[in-house]
């Protein structure tokens, strides 16, 4: 089921929470909703489940408006970070509820409703607890339960809110692999939110970068991460670090430096920020390093991250250092060239 959304407005009170947000989801695809509190993802998930009224726009469901439609009438799946189970039901009672409550006439028989039950639990690695209580299940088979329970329903659309956010470290890694398997599977259109960029990366066709109510980015995951639209991208997904500088004649030049670097596209002269990867830096003894000092020196399991402090700006900076046997690596107070092999420049005000 295609979902296309269209200059989609929300306000609570003076607060816009949707600011015009077009996006259009395809057929069987697995899109993330990705950025911090306040940015606007649930209430866009939500206004697509019907949970939120909108007060501008249109939401479609293929051909069918939808954006007056009860939750009912859409028949969405929806998950919840709490997982909302029924702590007095069984899990099997749990997965086959939305199909109890159906008006009789579009009610399937009980034994049709318990094998479909069964069939979704045999598919999440459960049927052997459906006769537990949820207090009975841990917190990565609970949402398990829960997303069987919202595909009973045949949904049309599987919406999903920062489904893994109350669950452990390992637990969160070990069902990102599962719920990708699941969307393979089943080929539901799906949308999930979540402010894990990990999580987001690893599992969505394409991820919309949200900020403020608007979309700042919409894109397969390799795009947002390696051409970044906008600061606020390159900042929020991945490590990053920032340059404060000038654009003269073609080339960036940070604060307090003699040395420039060539700009990746054309922008006109002024005020601007350079936006690099840590893993994207080098030690440089080229002409165009810039000057700068280790401030510190941390270990990671694969790689040293020096804190360089580069003269002209602020703060410091990460690099980032591939860790071998026969590396040196500089010592806190050592003074050094830093280059880079990508990055992006933003113009400023």
């Amino acid at each position: 089921m295609q979902i296309r959304i269209q200059h989609l407005e929300k306000h609570y009170g003076r607060y816009a929470a949707l600011r015009g947000v077009d996006l259009d989801v395809r057929s069987g695809e697995l899109i993330a909703l990705l950025g911090p509190s306040g940015s606007g993802k649930t209430t866009l998930l939500r206004a697509i489940a019907g949970l939120e009224t909108v007060d501008g726009g249109r939401i479609r469901f293929g051909e069918r408006d939808a954006t007056t439609l009860s939750v009912q009438e859409r028949r969405v799946g929806f998950v919840f970070q709490h997982y909302a189970l029924f702590r007095h039901m069984r899990v099997i009672d749990n997965v086959a509820f939305g199909l109890n409550c159906r008006p009789r006439r579009d009610r399937p028989a009980r034994a049709e409703i318990e094998r479909r039950a069964l069939d979704l639990l045999t598919r999440v690695q459960l049927a052997d607890l459906r006769d537990r209580l949820p207090d009975q299940l841990s917190g990565g088979q609970r949402q398990r339960v829960a997303l069987a329970r919202a595909m009973a329903i045949d949904p049309t659309v599987l919406l999903l809110d920062e489904p893994f956010g109350a669950l452990d470290a390992k637990v969160r890694v070990e069902l990102r692999r599962w719920l990708r398997e699941i969307h393979d599977a089943t080929g539901y259109t799906t949308v999930f939110v979540t402010h894990d960029q990990d999580e987001a990366l690893e599992l969505a066709d394409r991820v919309v970068v949200m900020n403020a109510g608007r979309i700042e980015q919409i894109g397969t995951p390799d795009e947002i991460y390696t051409q970044p639209a906008t600061p606020f991208v390159f900042d929020f997904v991945g490590r990053s670090n920032r340059l404060r500088g000038r654009i003269d004649q073609g080339r960036f030049r940070p604060d307090g430096q003699t040395r420039s670097w060539a700009l990746p596209e054309p922008l006109a002269d002024g005020p601007a920020q350079l936006f690099v990867r840590p893993h994207d830096l080098r030690l440089d003894a080229r002409d165009d390093g810039l000057d700068a000092v280790v401030h510190q020196v941390r270990r990671r399991a694969d790689r040293h991250v020096l804190s360089v402090q580069v003269a002209g700006q602020d703060t410091p900076f990460d690099l980032d250092l591939p860790v071998h046997a026969d590396a040196e690596v500089p010592a806190p107070g050592a003074r050094l060239q830093v280059g880079a092999t990508r990055y992006r420049v933003f113009a400023t005000a």
